[in-house]
């Protein structure tokens, strides 16, 4: 088995640990030779680098891993880069949320006008990683899960319509379907799943088992009567615990599918922002809760010396999703995985230029995805209204245009008032103006 070289990108990130345990855990099927961390953010790369660096010492001492901030060095003679990259850091996540907000908009990380925001400054950067890999290593897949994905993913099947060696993952449907196989005692490995929509924005139709036998009934029935809980609850803010106990409210009021936990922002506005405080929001909760945790742990470790006793770091389905998608498409496993690729008719009835969200099987020639056909009017419409926000706020990226922004905002479901929609815009690009293009 070849031993591949990797570049995470946002080596920094609170995320990084539990990529890096996965990594320990699966040199059976994702054999290494070099890991690079890479991150703009000195500071934050030094704390996650030495503890990196105990943890392979300790699980996988014949694996060279080094950190660095200079992109020459990370983006050498890589085959695979795990990019996980957030443009502005916390401190302008937390005005995606509290602008937006402060204005009677729902603010979120990836839905709405903080997605949007977040978009707009994920793409410069994001474009600029795609050439600065190309030039450095020419063959190298790029496994993308960077946030807010469904923008990222359209903006980069714009500016490089001919590149095959990139994919766009998010982990929520898996998270999901680690959930599902708690409430009827399944292993997750042995379950597939139907799935479709846009990134975030997506239903499970169906999830067979190993039998061939469809347990989303089963699942719904669960859910519907006694809620709805993440498998690794335990380890949760309080926020995520709200958001999966609404899938039963979704599944209340539209019983057919099996709803990913961000449809809530698009179909019950009026209640979500009724619940959000402008002034303490997911970002204030990551600052005291993962953000504390994970970087306290890292350093516990480096002044320990060992990272054997640790109960924090440990794998999840954000880490051990990238490296089995890794392995798939290396080993040509041809696994299944739920994705995002440029629809081409996989969904019948939307755009065929729309990057949409499906299962499929990932070889070394990349995803193969599984046939949707056509999907019910209910669902094609509301597709329909967010790929529209999404073009145009990569339309607005690349033209810098003011009016398409506008647009943008104003068919999103958690705006839809074209004054509120101006107000926040004009904030908003007061607050991006170091890393938005200018808007005319």
């Amino acid at each position: 088995m070849k031993k591949n070289n990797i570049v995470l990108v946002g080596g920094g990130s609170t995320w990084t640990p539990g990529i890096l345990k996965a990594m320990t855990t699966h040199l059976d099927a994702f054999a290494l030779n070099r890991i690079v961390l890479y991150d703009v953010d000195e500071k934050r790369q030094e704390v996650i680098g030495e503890f990196a660096k105990i943890l392979f010492k300790e699980e996988a001492p014949e694996v060279e891993l080094i950190y660095t901030t200079d992109k020459e060095v990370a983006y050498k003679d890589v085959d695979f880069v795990f990019c996980q990259m957030r443009t502005g850091g916390f401190a302008m996540r937390e005005k995606d949320e509290k602008i937006p907000l402060s204005l009677g908009v729902i603010g979120q990380e990836t839905c709405g006008p903080g997605g949007f925001a977040y978009g707009l400054r994920s793409i410069r950067d994001m474009e600029e990683m795609v050439k600065d890999v190309r030039r450095l290593s020419p063959d190298a897949w790029i496994l993308n899960y960077t946030n807010p994905a469904a923008i990222v993913a359209l903006a980069l099947d714009k500016l490089f319509p001919e590149e095959n060696r990139i994919l766009n993952i998010c982990d929520q449907p898996v998270n999901l379907l680690r959930s599902f196989a708690s409430l009827i005692d399944e292993d997750v490995n042995n379950l597939e799943s139907v799935y479709f929509g846009l990134n975030h924005f997506g239903w499970f139709t169906e999830i067979y088992d190993e039998t061939g036998k469809d347990r989303a009934p089963e699942i719904k029935e669960i859910v519907l009567n006694g809620g709805f809980r993440p498998v690794d609850a335990e380890q949760r803010d309080q926020s995520w615990l709200e958001t999966y106990a609404m899938v039963e409210d979704m599944l209340v009021d539209f019983p057919e599918y099996l709803p990913n936990t961000y449809l809530q922002y698009y179909l019950y506005p009026e209640y979500k922002l009724s619940k959000l405080d402008p002034e303490w929001t997911r970002t204030d909760e990551v600052h005291i809760g993962r953000e504390q945790k994970v970087f306290q742990e890292c350093r516990r470790i480096v002044e320990n010396g060992t990272a054997k006793d640790s109960k924090v770091v440990h794998n999840d389905a954000h880490g051990d999703m990238m490296v089995e998608v890794a392995a798939s498409i290396a080993n040509n496993l041809r696994k299944t995985f739920v994705v995002m690729v440029r629809n081409n008719g996989i969904v019948a009835n939307l755009p065929a230029d729309s990057m949409v969200e499906v299962a499929a099987s990932l070889g070394k020639n990349g995803p193969a995805p599984y046939a949707v056909g056509n999907i019910g009017t209910f669902y094609k419409g509301l597709i329909e209204n967010q790929y529209a926000f999404e073009r145009l706020t990569v339309e607005a990226y690349m033209e810098g245009s003011y009016t398409k922004a506008l647009q943008a905002l104003t068919l999103n479901r958690t705006v839809v008032d074209a004054k509120k929609a101006r107000k926040v815009l004009d904030a908003l690009i007061e607050a991006n103006k170091e890393y938005w293009p200018e808007l005319k």
